[in-house]
């Protein structure tokens, strides 16, 4: 059964301000983008790595990408579009085959989430990575506070998010059919699409911070200075 991970690289990232995208900014003295590749790369579970790279930097992702013989594709406009192009890329392989998709901006993913990742795709469709919260999170509408959902039952997402390929084909199908369609993580389209498949959650990693502000990219360098030699 093959076994791939994706790393999905395709935006600018115009929070940071960088004038570039935020996976190509150095930290630590390398780009972000290593870290993932470097990570994916020596993954045993793994068969084949995918990058999805914004649209004219394919070939700063080749160079990244060329000492470990992975594939680079040119990601789309959207995240969802990225998605899309990775499981084009796929296309040969079976419904049986687990997907790992990953966002460059988390760079500082290990082995250990990637093994229990793929440790739960042996019996379940569809995997996410999260944290239990920490702050009370509130609903707000108009200004004011509409629910406060207890805390001990809310996690946040983190990724990477593994599938078995036909569910996320499947899920994909029926999304692109509706119009009213929008995601933001491939987790959500199976949640929506294919309510009888549940979403097993595992744990995640405090490391695996999402690089969005400059101030993320504080923690990044901080992060990078005590990160292990082999990642």
């Amino acid at each position: 059964m093959k076994t791939a991970g994706v790393i999905l690289a395709g935006g600018i990232g115009q929070r940071v301000g960088a004038g570039i995208p935020k996976q190509l900014i150095e930290v630590g003295g390398r780009p972000l983008l290593a870290y993932p590749i470097e990570t994916f790369a020596a993954a045993p579970g793994l068969d084949e790595v995918i990058v999805v790279m914004a649209s004219g930097y394919l070939e700063a992702a080749r160079e990244l990408c060329a000492p470990h013989g992975i594939r680079v594709i040119e990601g789309g406009d959207t995240r969802t579009a990225s998605t899309l192009r990775a499981m084009e890329a796929l296309a040969a392989a079976s419904d049986d085959a687990r997907v790992l998709f990953h966002d460059a901006a988390r760079a500082f993913i290990d082995q250990p989430v990637i093994d229990r990742c793929l440790a739960a795709l042996e019996t379940h469709e569809s995997v996410a990575v999260a944290l239990p919260v920490t702050d009370t999170v509130v609903a707000v509408e108009n200004g004011t506070v509409a629910d406060m959902p207890q805390r001990s039952r809310l996690v946040r997402f983190q990724t990477p998010q593994g599938f078995r390929l036909g569910t996320l084909r499947r899920a994909y199908t029926k999304a692109l059919a509706d119009p009213a369609f929008t995601a933001t993580d491939d987790c959500g389209v199976v949640h929506r699409y294919l309510p009888d498949v549940p979403v097993t959650v595992v744990e995640g990693d405090d490391r695996l911070i999402k690089v969005t502000t400059p101030l993320d990219l504080v923690i990044a360098e901080h992060l990078a200075a005590r990160r292990p030699a082999n990642g």
